[in-house]
């Protein structure tokens, strides 16, 4: 405790945690199940939107910082952003080139390997 008596400890009860490591492992789940449906291009999609919810759940319950100052969250909520813009940066930049890494080959097109 400091001088005014505020106390920034939170003790988080095992059955939350519990409730989150149980979601953790749906979320496993649903990602291994996800990955043998062919989707077209959600497939990426699809993966980082359950990437990004497991995560989520990690920062706010195991990392506290549900409970934690709202700078934090900024700071957690910028880096997210900032992954997803060079994310789609990247996947933009991806889709021009792609066609010529390998030469003569067109997905969708013929029988493919």
């Amino acid at each position: 405790m400091n001088e005014n008596g505020d106390s920034f400890v939170h003790v988080a009860s095992v059955k939350l945690l519990l409730a989150v490591w149980i979601a953790l492992m749906f979320g496993t789940w649903l990602t291994v199940s996800a990955s043998k449906v062919d989707m077209g291009f959600l497939n990426i999609w699809v993966g980082l939107a359950i990437a990004t919810a497991k995560a989520c759940l990690v920062a706010l319950y195991y990392m506290h910082l549900r409970w934690d100052k709202p700078f934090n969250a900024f700071v957690f909520l910028s880096a997210f952003f900032f992954l997803f813009l060079l994310i789609g940066i990247t996947m933009m930049d991806s889709g021009l080139y792609q066609p010529v890494l390998i030469p003569g080959y067109s997905p969708g097109v013929g029988g493919g390997p």
